[in-house]
């Protein structure tokens, strides 16, 4: 897509979100909904401003534990991926439980991590890498299978040792699957701090939830979801700009494959 294009689809998406919060705005204040049940934009922007120094600083609190049990889930699930790619002993006894720990409702968990571990930042990292995880292990696994086997035999009849074929070929293959991963893990990050805040915190954006919706403040309840959405949105943004500094012929051969099609 061209930068005209590129700038032409941001303009029509600021334009859409405009009209649906002035839509928003219109139809509440003329069919008179009470504000405690659907609050008018105007108002939300008002509150937040109100608000601003409280949110902000709890901002800074689960964006913390949302990048740390990221991070964690990057440092564990890349390696582990690596064993399960290559140890097929290893894969039929390890991803068994793998895969049971993503069928369990994390919300379960949580009442066990307040136990184990109070109610400090490390229940609420541990939540967040658990529901980010799975998907890091699962498309590293899938990149680190895909490599061409006729590459790998031309590397082994060059005399290419393993940690050379691994650095140079499998490695640099599996990143554009390594990389989808990262993004749809961070695209949960966000939901998992605040899954994480609900049940074990007494602070940061999903804490202010909770309390602001036992006080009926609907319209704070709404400005916090909305700075908890704009947070996972730069995060995920932010791995996208990782993957096209890293991986630019993978962003371009995406870019070829969209306009033909």
């Amino acid at each position: 897509m061209t930068s005209s294009g590129k700038l032409m689809s941001l303009m029509v998406g600021v334009l859409t979100a405009l009209a649906f919060l002035l839509i928003w705005e219109v139809a509440v204040r003329a069919l008179g909904v009470a504000a405690y049940l659907l609050p008018p934009p105007s108002t939300i922007a008002a509150d937040l401003a109100k608000n601003w120094p409280r949110v902000i600083s709890s901002s800074w609190l689960t964006t913390g534990n949302m990048v740390l049990g990221f991070l964690l889930s990057v440092a564990v699930g890349i390696p582990l991926a690596m064993m399960l790619a290559y140890s097929p002993f290893f894969e039929r006894s390890v991803y068994p439980s793998i895969v049971f720990l993503q069928i369990v409702p994390k919300i379960a968990i949580a009442p066990l991590f307040i136990i184990w571990f109070g109610f400090g930042m490390m229940p609420k990292v541990l939540l967040v890498f658990l529901l980010t995880f799975f998907p890091i292990v699962i498309n590293a696994v899938v990149g680190f299978k895909s490599v061409d086997p006729g590459i790998m035999e031309l590397a082994r009849s060059t005399g290419a040792s393993g940690l050379r074929t691994f650095l140079k070929i499998r490695f640099p293959s599996a990143l554009p699957s390594i990389f989808t991963g990262l993004k749809v893990a961070a695209a949960l990050a966000s939901t998992a701090a605040v899954v994480a805040e609900f049940v074990a915190s007494d602070n940061g954006l999903g804490y202010l939830i909770v309390t602001y919706n036992g006080q009926l403040m609907t319209s704070m309840v709404f400005a916090t979801i909305i700075v908890l959405g704009l947070i996972g949105l730069a995060f995920y943004y932010l791995i996208e700009l990782l993957e096209r500094l890293l991986l630019p012929w993978h962003v371009f051969a995406l870019a070829e494959q969209t306009k033909q099609a």
